[in-house]
């Protein structure tokens, strides 16, 4: 693929995802999310969907912020901000409404017009460690 057809698809991805639209049609039927942190996988269409619906609106009621898309040909990195509230239990903590904003970054793989790997940079020990912290603020960075 070319960087502007990698773009195109990331463009169109992001803005469904964003939009509360239908994100899944961008992902391969054999897609693979990797959380770099713990080396976790999830693999399929549906589990990487329901993966990402979880931590947006079951786990948390987030929206991430875009922060940066870079692409390449056939690659794609996005920087953005996950900022949102605990609805439900994350890691073993339960639910206490804390809000939370943290960055992330994800490095995704795109072939043939879908998204065939996402490897995702999240700071799943640091945010579980904040949310069991109690009443301090879960940010990694400054709010405004």
């Amino acid at each position: 693929m070319t960087d502007d057809d990698t773009r195109t698809v990331m463009e169109a991805y992001l803005g469904a995802l964003l939009g509360n639209a239908d994100f899944e049609r961008f992902l391969a039927p054999d897609v693979v999310w990797t959380t770099m942190e713990t080396g976790q996988e999830t693999h399929g269409r549906h589990a990487v969907r329901d993966l990402i619906t979880s931590l947006h609106t079951q786990v948390f009621d987030a929206r991430p912020e875009l922060v940066s898309l870079v692409c390449g040909d056939g690659t794609a990195t996005i920087e953005a901000v996950f900022d949102g509230r605990q609805t439900g239990e994350f890691a073993g903590v339960p639910a206490r409404g804390a809000h939370v904003r943290i960055p992330y970054a994800v490095c995704y793989d795109v072939a043939d017009g879908l998204i065939t790997a996402l490897r995702a940079y999240f700071p799943m020990a640091a945010l579980r460690d904040r949310l069991a912290g109690g009443d301090r603020p879960v940010s990694a960075i400054p709010t405004t």
